[in-house]
């Protein structure tokens, strides 16, 4: 395992598209086991690939409750509404009131390839939201709540 460069706000490669993972060999386990390495390292609780220079729509998370990977997400539903301070390894001067969903489902694979199906509330709800975003080129800086000025 190593810890990888964290790419920073203002990086072009953070505002582009992932592109979908399509077999999971040796090479992405090593990179998920890098990301969670990268991320706890950091203090956060998810990282998404394009955080390290990987376009490739790979999240971790881990909010408390053991780590999650989440290959391929997709958001199925979401319920409910609140706003609360988020922060990012990729613009670690700066937090801000994001409005997220309380209650999200999402379907992925697991690191073993396997479908999941996730129901997250609280914060891993906007944790599986925030770094959804990333696989997208959305920060959350994107959406900052009107309070914040934006």
């Amino acid at each position: 395992m190593a810890i990888r460069s964290i790419r920073k706000y203002g990086d072009e490669l953070l505002r582009k598209k992932s592109r979908k993972v399509e077999k999971i060999d040796k090479r992405l386990l090593t990179l998920i086991d890098d990301m969670f390495e990268t991320m706890y390292n950091a203090d956060g609780v998810g990282l998404a690939a394009p955080q390290v220079g990987i376009l490739k729509r790979l999240v971790v998370i881990d909010v408390g409750e053991g780590p999650v990977v989440l290959i391929n997400p997709e958001i199925l539903e979401t319920s409910g509404k609140a706003v609360d301070v988020e922060g990012c390894l990729s613009i670690p001067e700066r937090q801000g009131e994001v409005e997220r969903p309380t209650y999200v489902k999402a379907k992925a694979l697991n690191e073993k390839g396997e479908e999941i199906v996730i129901e997250a509330e609280d914060l891993f709800a906007r944790a599986i939201c925030h770094e959804t975003d990333h696989l997208n080129g959305v920060l959350f800086v994107d959406k900052l709540a009107e309070s914040e000025g934006n």
